[in-house]
């Protein structure tokens, strides 16, 4: 247990799907930096046809697989719930998470709930993929109310009890880093944003960017409705609001009239501000329901 002092200090959280190639190397390194902690690595394989599995086995790491994939999201979670350590790092297994790195985000953790080795200038990313992170970024930095330069960054440490405390909470899929970092602060815990190069990937991405972009997209507002609900309406009801005052004047003053459309915008806009009321009492009660 994460309270037990027998406890290892970190467990290390490795999703894996098809990734025989990078993986041997990444324990390597990892069990390299690591070497005087206590630690345990659990490989998630999540429903890879290769040698994922027996490579992480023979590597040292306790390996968990399912039977079919679940997605990356859903074996961070099973990874969480079972780990041991007292701190909890998150990785990827393709090689683009540098372990070297990491006793610069376990010393961040010292002082933080959770450190993120947040992707800076220079790493190597596609031009689409760089301006969609930038973007959701800049969306989820709003809903948080805190900065967010690296929003889907999957290099993380963060304690086990908030880890396991908030596992319930991450989707199944590649969003569960933005569901995280959001929910965390959100929740009022305190994160260190580590600026790190990230090596390039030595396998083929697995996220679909059309298809993918769209579902975290929906993700996104899903968990700021939930958490962080007046961000969301306000700006919705303001600009309903703003766009029915200006078609009454328009209006008014091109045909002395209040037409129907004013009528409807303005009370959509306030309908709106109010709905916007509640579900933030309602996101209140439920974040007190789990502080109890």
């Amino acid at each position: 247990m994460a309270n037990d002092p027998e406890a290892p200090e970190l467990s290390v959280v490795i999703p894996a799907l098809n990734e025989e190639g990078a993986l041997a190397d990444v324990l390597a390194r990892l069990k390299k930096v690591l070497a005087d902690k206590t630690y345990e690595i659990l490989l998630i394989d999540d429903g890879s046809d290769d040698e994922t599995a027996k490579i992480g086995r023979e590597n040292g790491a306790r390996v968990i697989s399912h039977p079919y994939r679940k997605g990356n999201g859903a074996a961070i979670k099973r990874g969480i719930r079972e780990a041991l350590g007292q701190a909890i790092l998150l990785m990827d297994a393709d090689g683009q998470h540098p372990p070297e790195e990491i006793p610069r985000l376990l010393d961040e953790l010292e002082g933080h709930d959770m450190a993120v080795g947040a992707r800076a200038k220079g790493t190597g990313q596609k031009a689409h993929r760089w301006m969609a992170n930038r973007l959701f970024s800049m969306l989820a930095s709003y809903l948080a109310a805190e900065r967010i330069p690296d929003l889907t960054s999957g290099f993380r440490v963060l304690k086990a009890q908030v880890a396991k405390r908030y596992v319930d909470l991450l989707p199944n899929t590649f969003s569960y880093p933005s569901t995280l970092t959001i929910t965390l602060a959100r929740a009022g815990y305190t994160i260190a944003h580590v600026p790190i190069i990230a090596d390039q990937s030595k396998s083929p991405s697995k996220i679909r960017p059309p298809a993918d972009g769209l579902r975290f997209l929906y993700i996104l507002l899903k968990v700021g409705v939930g958490l962080a609900p007046f961000r969301v309406f306000f700006p919705l009801s303001l600009v309903l609001f703003l766009l029915g005052l200006g078609w009454y004047v328009f209006t008014y003053i091109s045909y002395q009239r209040f037409t129907n459309m004013s009528a409807l915008l303005l009370c959509t806009a306030v309908i709106i501000f109010m709905l916007g009321l509640i579900a933030e009492q309602i996101a209140q009660l439920r974040r007190e329901r789990r502080d109890e």
